[in-house]
C-alpha cells in the first residue's frame, strides 16, 4: 500500500529527515526524493526544520506510518509546502549559496549574555535583521544573568534601553537558577520557537531547564578564546511537554545578510525607519545627506549609536560576515 500524506519535518542530518504530522508526536524517517534538489533554489538544504512537506511511504496494509517506516524503508519527502517565514543565512563556505536555518516560526527567541561569553551587538543586529525581512517576530534572551547582573549591572540597563527602545522584547533567565524559566515555558506554550544564538550562551541548558525530560547536547565556554564550544551539530525540533514545539540549532559563528540590498536594510531597523519618515531626502542612506533625520537622532541619544554602527557595517558588508 501507498500511503501519502502531510508532515512537519523536525529533525534534518544531511540527507535524512525525521517527521512528525504535527501536533502528534510521532517520529518516522524519511529521504529527499532527488529531484527536489534541483528546483532553482541557492540554499544548500532544499528541506529545512519546520517545512511541511508531502510523503509517500510504502506500508502494509492497514499499518500506522509512524510504526510503518523504518530506517531501511523510509519515506520519500515528495515537494514542499510553501513557508509563512523562515530565517535564512549566508552559507559558512564563502560562496553565494544560502542556508535556511528553520521555517514557519511563530517566535524566534534569540539567546544572548552580557557576558560569558560577551555579547557581539552586531551580530545579534544581523539576526534582528534578518527576522523582520523574513517576517519572524523576536524576543530576545538574555541567560546566565545570575553571573553578571551586579558586576555589569550599567551594561543591562543599556541594552534594555537600546532593544525595547527599537521594539523588541527582553526577557531575563537563567538556567542554571531557574529566574525567567517559567515565563520563557509560557510563551512557548502552543507555538513552534527558534532557539538561536552564538555558541556558549546556553540555549541547550535553557531548553533541558524548560523541560527536564529532554537531552540536548550541553557544551562548554572554552578559557582560552571565552567562545562556546560548538556541540549541536544538527537542526532539532523539541515537543516540550508543557506544549509548544522548540528548534535548536547549531552555535552560529556568522551570520550573513541574504538578498537584502543596501538602500533596503535601513527599512529593517525599525527606530530607523520610524525616524527616517522625516529625512530631507528620499530615498535616504543616513550617512552623508543633510537634513538626515536619522544621523540627527543618533546624535541626540534617541537612536543607539551601537545599533547605527551595526547598520553602518552592514552597508559595508562585503561577503561572509564573522
Amino acid at each position: 500500500m501507498i500511503f501519502k500524506g502531510e508532515a512537519t519535518v523536525v529533525k534534518h542530518t544531511g540527507s535524512h529527515y525525521l517527521l512528525s504530522r504535527l501536533p502528534e508526536w510521532e517520529l518516522f524517517p524519511a529521504v529527499l526524493r532527488g529531484k527536489i534538489r534541483l528546483k532553482g533554489s541557492s540554499a544548500t538544504n532544499p528541506v529545512a526544520v519546520g517545512d511541511v512537506v508531502d510523503f509517500e511511504a510504502e506500508l502494509p496494509e492497514g499499518t500506522d506510518v509512524a510504526a510503518g517506516v523504518t530506517l531501511e524503508n523510509p519515506a520519500a519527502i515528495t515537494a514542499v509546502k510553501p513557508r509563512k517565514n523562515y530565517i535564512i543565512r549566508k552559507s559558512t563556505n564563502l560562496s553565494r549559496q544560502s542556508h535556511i536555518i528553520a521555517s514557519n516560526l511563530d517566535r524566534a527567541f534569540i539567546i544572548a549574555t552580557i557576558d560569558y561569553p560577551e555579547i557581539k551587538l552586531p551580530f545579534l543586529d544581523r539576526i534582528l535583521v534578518t527576522c523582520e525581512v523574513y517576517n519572524v517576530p523576536v524576543t530576545i534572551v538574555l541567560n546566565k544573568v545570575d553571573l553578571y547582573r551586579e558586576s555589569h549591572a550599567e551594561m543591562l540597563e543599556a541594552f534594555h534601553e537600546i532593544y525595547e527602545g527599537a521594539g523588541y522584547p527582553v526577557m531575563e533567565v537563567s538556567a542554571l537558577t531557574g529566574e525567567g524559566i517559567d515565563a520563557l515555558r509560557e510563551a512557548c506554550k502552543g507555538h513552534l520557537s527558534l532557539f538561536s544564538g552564538v555558541s556558549g550562551v546556553g540555549k541547550s541548558s535553557l531548553i533541558k531547564a524548560l523541560d527536564p525530560s529532554l537531552d540536548p547536547r550541553v557544551g562548554e565556554i572554552s578559557d582560552v578564546h571565552l567562545q562556546g564550544k560548538h556541540t549541536t551539530t544538527f537542526y532539532e525540533m523539541y515537543s516540550l511537554a508543557s506544549g509548544g514545539f522548540i528548534v535548536d540549532t547549531p552555535g552560529l559563528r556568522g551570520f550573513g545578510l541574504v538578498d537584502l540590498k543596501k538602500e533596503e536594510i535601513a527599512l529593517y531597523f525599525p527606530e530607523m525607519l520610524k525616524a527616517s519618515e522625516n529625512c530631507r531626502f528620499t530615498p535616504c542612506t543616513h550617512t552623508h545627506e543633510p537634513g538626515c533625520a536619522v544621523k540627527e537622532a543618533v546624535e541626540a541619544g534617541e537612536i543607539s549609536y551601537d545599533r547605527y554602527s551595526s547598520y553602518l557595517g552592514m552597508l559595508d558588508e562585503e561577503g561572509k560576515y564573522r
